[in-house]
């Protein structure tokens, strides 16, 4: 007997996710965008051993409570055979307990927590920001030769991870920050922020939080005449950043688990390929390359257990998971899982917006030793 999801007789493999198209951040329906983009282009060149990917996707509105009844209803009326590129971090943290429950995969939560490097049948592609704080601020030190090193960091789960990290590599270098200051996610000014960093004599300053913190924190620097390196997360080399900050960008360095959007890597001018296709309107950024690269790491692993031999069930996608190494995934490099360890993503990247473009300008590298192996607890 097939496994649910599976129809071995016409190589269809259904698949599902829950996404926000309406609350409080439908502009993430971009992510989903990207995926679905991503099975359509997979289906029409039929590169899966022929498979198809019948990929259904729910609204959640970005409430936990629903994420969890949407992913009923995925598991029991649609009949998934896994979960792929489920959107948020507390959504996917609310899902655990009833994907655990009911046998169901997550292939490429498109979140940021710990926790998800715990469930055996949880495969994150998404790093902890602390690693990559801690990448960031080892290149300020060794990359650029800064030893007054500054954090400006998000008092949330996102800051707090950053600040983890960045304290671990700072000690490790032998160095103190030369500040550290928490602001709130609402916050619109921050001239006071940019007094003390002034005043601390910092040569970068790595700022942990949205799009919009950044470009406030660029602006108040600017007004004061502070002239330092800045370093921020992934998810803000993105156009919609420039939007913001507008010529203030200009030598900002990001720390990023995700090749630059105009990369000329095959997976990812794909990615801009099927998005120009299937969804001409959205936008081309980090958020779309984002869902495209944990729709990515689904194929992947299908691609594993179609290799294996294995009959095709849950288990045995577990278990071809567990075998993925050193893998290239969608604008990821390095993705890596073992039956003992589920932290996929073992590099980044430095990108750096220079003469109106995201460029690469550090290759790939593993995350520090001492951050990226306090989240095992070594």
């Amino acid at each position: 007997m097939a496994e649910t999801g599976v129809d071995l007789d016409n190589k269809v493999v259904t698949i599902g996710a829950f996404t926000p198209v309406t609350g409080p951040v439908p502009f993430y329906a971009v992510l989903t965008h990207a995926a679905e983009a991503y099975f359509k282009m997979l289906n029409e060149s039929g590169d899966a051993d022929g498979w198809t990917f019948n990929y259904v996707t729910k609204d959640d509105g970005y409430d936990p409570a629903r994420s969890v009844a949407v992913s009923r209803s995925l598991v029991e009326d649609d009949g998934v055979f896994a979960l792929s590129a489920p959107i948020g971090t507390a959504t996917n943290v609310a899902v655990l307990p009833y994907a655990k429950e009911a046998g169901v995969p997550v292939i490429g939560p498109v979140g940021g927590s710990s926790q998800f490097f715990e469930v055996p049948a949880v495969f994150p592609l998404l790093p902890d920001y602390g690693w990559s704080a801690a990448s960031a601020a080892e290149y300020a030190a060794n990359g650029l030769g800064h030893e007054k090193i500054a954090l400006l960091w998000e008092n949330d789960e996102l800051g707090k991870s950053a600040k983890r990290g960045f304290d671990l590599v700072m000690e490790d270098l032998g160095l103190t920050p030369a500040e550290s200051i928490p602001f709130d996610v609402k916050t619109t000014s921050f001239s006071a922020h940019i007094r003390r960093i002034q005043n601390s004599g910092a040569q970068t300053v790595l700022l942990y939080g949205s799009n919009a913190n950044l470009a406030a924190a660029l602006k108040a620097a600017d007004l004061q005449g502070v002239d330092v390196a800045w370093f921020a997360p992934f998810f803000t080399a993105d156009p919609s950043t420039l939007k913001l900050a507008g010529d203030l960008l200009e030598g900002v360095y990001f720390s990023s688990w995700l090749l630059p959007v105009s990369s000329d890597e095959p997976e990812v001018k794909a990615y801009r390929d099927a998005v120009a296709t299937y969804f001409p309107n959205d936008p081309v950024g980090v958020l779309g390359l984002n869902g495209w690269s944990n729709a990515a790491l689904f194929h992947k692993g299908f691609q594993l257990l179609l290799d294996s031999g294995d009959e095709i069930t849950r288990d045995n996608l577990v278990k071809a998971m567990n075998t993925m190494t050193d893998a290239a995934v969608g604008g990821a490099r390095g993705v890596t899982f073992s039956a003992d360890d589920h932290r996929g993503t073992r590099q980044e990247g430095i990108i750096q917006y220079t003469d109106g473009d995201f460029v690469l300008v550090r290759d790939f590298q593993p995350y520090p030793d001492v951050a990226f192996n306090a989240a095992k607890g070594e």
